[in-house]
């Protein structure tokens, strides 16, 4: 097919995909239905200043419980997988009814001191090995706290390890065993899908926003965990993108599993405030020795 009847084709299948009457149409659909008849309080409160811009160690939700509600800008975090993983202080094989249990109860409270139209992100990734959909799982579980699901994105690793005969059948139908190299990040918000801020604040290019919005996002995994002692973290490129495509400069930015501090140090280098928790000492100890080395190095990371 040459180019002229190619681009015949796509304009013909688009003028076949539009939708008459849109708006009529979404309003009989009812959009985000399950949100309404929430209850969240529309008044934002004043962040704790003697918890700004803080790494505390201890249980989040003991900790979270000391903030007023309506008071964090937006929550960015990776909890444990429950995969096994080796984090020392913390045991990461666990019955999932007891796992999820502890995480929601966490998550009640990030509920809680989320401002009126901020936003929860939350990067997981399933234990395919057990069956467990956990992304699915924690979706389901804000939508019915009556949080709206923004949306999702895939953080494409690029990571081939996994053997073809590891798991299920072998060239059988019987049990095959499917591979995946991505991780989910899911995006909800409170009460309203716009969160406002002063537009001065902005600081995301056209350039960058063009590109991030495509819910697809092509980033290596962390090379340096071996260096900062933690088996799972999640590099600086993703939360330089969650921060500044979903937040302002001088946001509040929490992350109640914070580990060796990623989160929290990105949101300094980008003039957000920050809280970050976690249980172990040893990961906050390098958490607050990464801000104290680091701050300054945003070009280092950005533009590299």
């Amino acid at each position: 097919m040459d180019q002229k009847n190619t681009n015949l084709s796509n304009a013909e299948l688009n003028k076949e995909r539009k939708v008459k009457n849109r708006k009529t149409k979404e309003a009989t659909r009812v959009k985000h239905y399950y949100s309404y008849g929430n209850e969240f309080s529309t008044k934002n409160e004043e962040f704790p200043i003697e918890m700004k811009n803080k790494i505390i160690c201890g249980d989040s939700v003991n900790i979270l419980k000391s903030i007023n509600n309506n008071t964090v800008d937006l929550i960015f975090t990776s909890p444990p997988y429950n995969f096994g993983v080796d984090y020392g202080e913390y045991t990461d094989a666990n019955f999932w009814g007891d796992y999820v249990s502890k995480l929601f109860s966490i998550f009640d409270e990030c509920i809680r001191v989320l401002k009126f139209g901020g936003r929860i992100i939350i990067n997981i990734q399933p234990l395919f090995s057990d069956y467990i959909p956990i992304h699915h799982i924690i979706s389901n579980y804000f939508m019915g706290k009556k949080l709206i699901w923004r949306g999702e994105i895939l953080w494409e690793k690029n990571n081939y390890n996994c053997k073809y005969t590891s798991w299920g059948s072998w060239k059988s139908p019987s049990s095959p065993y499917l591979k995946y190299t991505w991780e989910f990040i899911e995006i909800f918000c409170k009460g309203d899908l716009k969160h406002n801020g002063d537009a001065n604040n902005i600081d995301i290019t056209a350039e960058e926003f063009k590109e991030w919005v495509v819910a697809k996002w092509s980033i290596g995994p962390e090379k340096n965990m071996k260096k900062f002692g933690h088996p799972a973290m999640f590099p600086k490129k993703i939360v330089e993108r969650v921060l500044k495509l979903f937040s302002y400069k001088n946001d509040i930015i929490l992350d109640p599993f914070n580990g060796v501090g990623t989160t929290t140090l990105v949101a300094s280098l980008l003039d957000r405030n920050y809280l970050g928790i976690d249980i172990s000492e040893k990961y906050c100890d390098t958490a607050r020795k990464r801000i104290t080395e680091e701050e300054g190095e945003i070009d280092i990371f950005l533009h590299k």
